[in-house]
């Protein structure tokens, strides 16, 4: 009886610790923030019912195209990641699933004010000018020409089903963050080379759009393969949704995602955070299984010694 007492005073303090004191300290380094399920309260909403036909033609006159690429409308990139961050400090999203990714009120107000939609004015001050410029419209009514936009926007991308964790991540967030775990870097997925020199030299394009990236941040934005492990969904959650409520200053963008989106996203990093939980899981059963077994016949054992001893 004497070891099992002890073994439940070691238990008691072990989830003390884990359950008691490790929280508390977390909430004190790590102010809790609520999230608002991706509402953006704080942007006005899309009123007028957009016509996809003329939001392609809008799109177009904009000059939209001259930024972005369109893959599901046959439109590439103009220039290739490196060169992009080189003149605006990051690569620009192609645009094909904004429409899917995307609040339609962050879309609506990133057209108009990309400076207030993404939350960044601390940043653009004394004449510094973002690299999307605003949209003033075509001389018709704005709000119109805006919510023809947005529908030319959903009506080019993938429906909300298709749209996988990773396709959700990369075009969320890929642009910024590595994930080592998956081979992901800013400019792509690296892929496997025959020749070194080759691989060399992809590294070295990673390394100069890191430059310009650092650059236009402040500092490099970090790799996410441990970040689900080491802040966990809730902190990563409220941080996509409103980066300044947890960080106050920070270079970081409100991205706008929606909250189908940012789930995705969740899903992506728990996943290339952990690629063996399920297997890990299985075995954990097992491994609990036995060790049971284990001390039971342990037990057992001491209780048979101990008994010819007194």
């Amino acid at each position: 009886m004497k070891e099992l007492k002890i073994l439940a005073v070691v238990i008691f303090f072990t989830l003390l610790t884990y359950w008691g004191v490790e929280p508390y300290a977390h909430s004190i380094m790590h102010k809790h923030v609520e999230g608002n399920n991706f509402q953006y309260d704080d942007l006005k909403p899309v009123k007028k019912k957009g016509d996809a036909k003329r939001g392609a033609e809008v799109f177009m006159s904009a000059g939209c195209t001259g930024c972005h690429g369109v893959q599901a409308a046959n439109m590439p990139a103009p220039m290739d990641p490196l060169s992009a961050a080189a003149s605006f400090g990051v690569n620009p999203p192609d645009l094909s699933n904004a429409g899917a990714l995307y609040d339609e009120k962050f879309l609506a107000e990133l057209i108009k004010n990309p400076v207030h939609a993404l939350k960044v004015e601390h940043k653009f001050t004394e004449g510094r000018q973002h690299p999307m410029p605003g949209f003033y419209g075509l001389g018709g009514d704005i709000d119109q020409e805006v919510a023809d936009i947005i529908a030319y926007m959903k009506s080019i991308a993938k429906k909300p089903e298709e749209i996988t964790p990773k396709i959700a991540f990369e075009d969320a967030c890929g642009r910024c963050h590595a994930v080592h775990y998956e081979k992901w870097t800013q400019i792509g997925e690296k892929p496997k080379f025959k020749y070194k020199k080759d691989e060399l030299l992809f590294d070295a394009k990673v390394l100069e759009y890191q430059d310009y990236l650092t650059k236009y941040m402040g500092k490099l934005p970090p790799d996410l393969s441990m970040y689900i492990r080491s802040r966990g969904e809730h902190y990563i959650n409220t941080f996509m949704e409103d980066p300044q409520a947890l960080l106050p200053g920070t270079s970081m963008p409100r991205v706008g995602v929606t909250e189908d989106t940012a789930e995705k996203v969740i899903e992506y990093l728990v996943q290339s955070g952990d690629t063996k939980h399920e297997e890990r899981d299985s075995v954990g059963v097992i491994v609990m299984f036995y060790l049971f077994v284990f001390a039971f016949l342990a037990y057992l054992w001491k209780q048979s010694i101990w008994k010819e001893l007194h």
